[in-house]
């Protein structure tokens, strides 16, 4: 599992705090298995000018030179944690945590609350925007139960063949490697059985584009702001 996969789980631990509101806003889960095509899609859908929350890209804000969780890290773990670019080394961050119990638990106590308050800042910024919808881009939507937070949950999918053909060719992963990431996450099969919204992502970048688009059409000015779950929508 990639270290982002790892603030992810902590993120979404905390992203209860999103509230309510009056209804008008709708929240829309965008997720996806690892090498599915997740970050195409929510490229694709923030160019045609959706409101996304980026789980990832908060995390990636967070350990920036001098932020808050950057300075913690280097505290704790060392200089061996720091690339010559003066970046924190994610992937060696995320292989220490994986192996000590105690280091992940660490990791979970000091991110929990920056990664809060910066939530709760994007939250309330589209709020205040009067935005009408909000993706929330979520690796681990599901993993975690965000789904029962979010009016609509959409799935982008791909048969489990080609996503471990993809994740070996993307990440240079042996075959061996590539396995036993996915296997790190819920299957495909389980989060297609909780999706409201399947998009399949076994063609093209177009073909993607196209089938986002038509759901994309769909989605009203003023979200109604119902929780009720919808009926299973394949595309």
């Amino acid at each position: 599992m990639r270290f982002l996969e790892l603030i992810g789980t902590i993120i979404l631990k905390y992203a209860l705090i999103f509230r309510e509101g009056d209804g008008t806003m709708k929240r829309i889960g965008l997720t996806g298995g690892i090498a599915s095509g997740k970050s195409t899609a929510s490229a694709i859908l923030r160019g045609w000018g959706a409101c996304i929350i980026d789980a990832d890209a908060i995390a990636h804000g967070l350990m920036e030179p001098q932020a808050p969780l950057y300075e913690a890290y280097r505290a704790h773990f060392g200089e061996g944690v720091i690339l010559p670019d003066g970046q924190l080394n994610r992937r060696r961050i995320g292989q220490i945590a994986f192996a000590d119990p105690a280091e992940k638990r660490w990791l979970d106590e000091t991110a929990h609350p920056v990664i809060r308050r910066a939530i709760e800042q994007e939250l309330e910024r589209a709020e205040a925007a009067g935005e009408p919808a909000v993706i929330l881009d979520i690796p681990l939507l599901f993993e975690t139960g965000w789904q029962a937070h979010v009016d609509e949950s959409w799935l982008i999918d791909v048969p489990e063949p080609l996503q471990l053909a993809r994740l070996q060719s993307r990440n240079g992963y042996s075959r061996e490697e590539a396995t036993r990431r996915i296997a790190a996450q819920m299957p495909l099969s389980e989060k297609r059985r909780l999706a409201d919204v399947i998009i399949d992502n076994s063609g093209t970048e177009q073909e993607l584009m196209e089938r986002l688009h038509v759901l994309w059409q769909k989605q009203p000015h003023q979200a109604a702001g119902s929780n009720s779950r919808k009926e299973e929508t394949h595309i």
